[in-house]
């Protein structure tokens, strides 16, 4: 009697995912391994071979899940199976907070106060196909459907081995697929394993709204969070031409950057979102007459085929226009006020240097131990900060320590770091995902549009490197934190390298209170799916993709 196949068993599965809370940096994310672990060990695959079913730390308290279902000891090729099990937060739930994690329960109340509901929300509620609740979409659907496959592999329905990895944080700095990959090389040289392909089960994401068309994604778009710590000149509020106020210089460097176009990346017809600022803030932590004089911006950046030197480079271009423009617009303004004072308008330039540059010149000039004394105080005594604000601290002491320098624009990179991806060039993949657009077209009338990249943010950024690990200096030598407490594993990514996938169900409203998930599709349709494409992967040619692991 199999535990997950039907529609019915499946629901049931995904809400009691769901009713274990375990939102990114809690106790109840550091729980739900335990029951992962707890339901795949009552298959009697895992009875048999308990070692093949793994709690894994990932260093920071948390624990990722890895089961390996073997098909027969001589049997080679392995597809991965990918998902995260933590979630956002339910601050946005308001009073539906307490209901959240009950997606029966939430669902149920929705519907007894639809009047209450956004239009689209209320239609989707009245067909009785949804399941609303925090995680139904993102992302609890695709473990559930992956264990499914766990339980048919258990029963030899395929002609290949599965590995089920599911991991924690996602949401926030991918901990646990950093952590996972230098293990998913240990395992493929232990069981000696052939990885194909690596599957994830990402929910599609709408790239409009009111777009209802079907995404199979060949990769996951990547992203660099770039930040700037504006570095002015201090002085009393009553002669702001004696300084320059670096809240003026974020703002004026922020406008730069904000939604400019010249920033997107665009390869085969598909375009990246352009910058967007995250944070940004004046540093300076009391009040006081005294202009501030040192803030910060951070973008988010999304990339595709980008090489890091040209993205360092065209940043410094752009930050280069918004320093000359505070230059001019200081000079106009100086030189209006003149008019009616008897000053004469000093020079104003404002230099604008990489983090790596800024670390060269103190090193030469106030030696290499102050500098990494500094580091080694802000990670001793960072307490709560998070990887963003350590590294704000980090460039602002060492701003302090050159304040010489100023004033300066300092180009750095704040954790997290998540590589573009794509297999769209990978023969493989491509006969995959052209055996799935066509079944599913036949099958359940399903047309599937192929996209490049998940444009999401997802953990399959973790499955490879599109460049050379040599090539990321530009980058890992901008990013103050870099094996200070964070890193991604370049090394491993390069000897790693197995093509990717994305095909996971239908929903919406990622992150909002209306989260939810189409049940007949997903529990349906695109389990069938699912057993579909890998059997199509195991079908295939193997000497069409060779990538050996391990």
């Amino acid at each position: 009697m199999e535990k997950w196949s039907t529609k019915e068993q499946l629901v049931d599965l995904l809400c009691n995912l769901v009713k274990i809370p375990s939102i990114t940096g809690t106790k109840a994310e550091k729980e739900l391994p335990d029951y992962v672990i707890n339901q795949l060990t009552s298959l009697k695959y895992f009875q048999e071979n308990p070692q093949h079913l793994q709690k894994n730390p990932t260093g920071d308290g948390t624990y990722f899940v890895t089961g390996l279902v073997k098909k027969q000891p001589l049997t080679k090729k392995t597809v991965i199976l990918i998902s995260h099990f933590d979630v956002v937060d339910v601050e946005d739930y308001g009073r539906w907070k307490e209901y959240a994690f009950d997606p029966q329960k939430i669902t149920e109340l929705f519907q007894q106060h639809k009047e209450e509901l956004p239009r689209q929300v209320k239609n989707d509620l009245e067909t009785g196909n949804w399941l609303f609740g925090r995680g139904t979409m993102d992302m609890k659907c695709g473990l559930a459907l992956h264990m499914s496959i766990i339980e048919k592999a258990c029963n030899e329905e395929f002609d290949g081995n599965i590995l089920l990895v599911t991991v924690p944080d996602e949401e926030v700095n991918s901990v646990g697929m950093r952590a996972a990959v230098p293990l998913l090389l240990e395992i493929a040289q232990k069981h000696d394993l052939e990885y194909v392909t690596v599957l994830n089960g990402e929910p599609m994401f709408m790239r409009y709204p009111g777009d209802q068309n079907k995404y199979i994604y060949t990769g996951s778009i990547g992203k660099l969070l770039p930040g700037f710590l504006c570095y002015g000149k201090e002085t009393h509020v009553g002669e702001p031409f004696a300084g320059l106020n670096a809240n003026y210089m974020v703002s004026l460097l922020t406008e730069e950057f904000e939604l400019n176009t010249d920033l997107c990346e665009m390869v085969e017809g598909e375009i990246t979102p352009p910058p967007t600022n995250l944070i940004q803030y004046g540093i300076k932590k009391d009040y006081s007459v005294q202009i501030p004089h040192r803030a910060v911006s951070l973008f988010n950046l999304f990339l595709l085929e980008k090489k890091m030197d040209d993205i360092v480079t065209a940043l410094k271009e752009t930050a280069d226009r918004a320093a000359a423009k505070i230059a001019s617009s200081y000079q106009k303004q100086a030189h209006a006020f003149a008019k009616f004072t008897p000053f004469v308008p000093p020079d104003m330039k404002v230099t604008v240097l990489t983090f790596d540059e800024l670390s060269k010149y103190a090193v030469t000039k106030y030696g290499k131990e102050s500098v990494e004394s500094i580091h080694a105080n802000i990670l001793k005594n960072r307490g709560t900060m998070d990887d963003r604000e350590a590294t704000i601290e980090m460039v602002d002491k060492l701003a302090i320590l050159c304040k010489e320098l100023a004033p300066m624009m300092i180009l750095f990179f704040a954790p997290p770091f998540y590589p573009a991806i794509s297999s769209y060039k990978d023969p493989l993949i491509n006969n995959v995902v052209q055996a799935v657009q066509k079944y599913g077209l036949t099958s359940h009338g399903v047309d599937f549009e192929k996209r490049n990249y998940f444009n999401g943010i997802s953990d399959l950024s973790y499955a490879g490197l599109q460049y050379p690990a040599a090539s990321m200096i530009s980058l890992t030598a901008n990013m103050p934190m870099w094996e200070r407490g964070y890193s991604v594993p370049l090394k491993e990514l390069e000897v790693f390298n197995v093509p990717v996938l994305n095909i996971g169900p239908v929903g919406f409203d990622a992150h909002q209170w209306t989260e939810r998930l189409d049940i007949d599709y997903a529990f349906e349709t695109l389990k069938d799916l699912l057993f579909f494409s890998i059997t199509t992967i195991f079908a295939a040619n193997p000497s069409a993709s060779h990538h050996e692991n391990g």
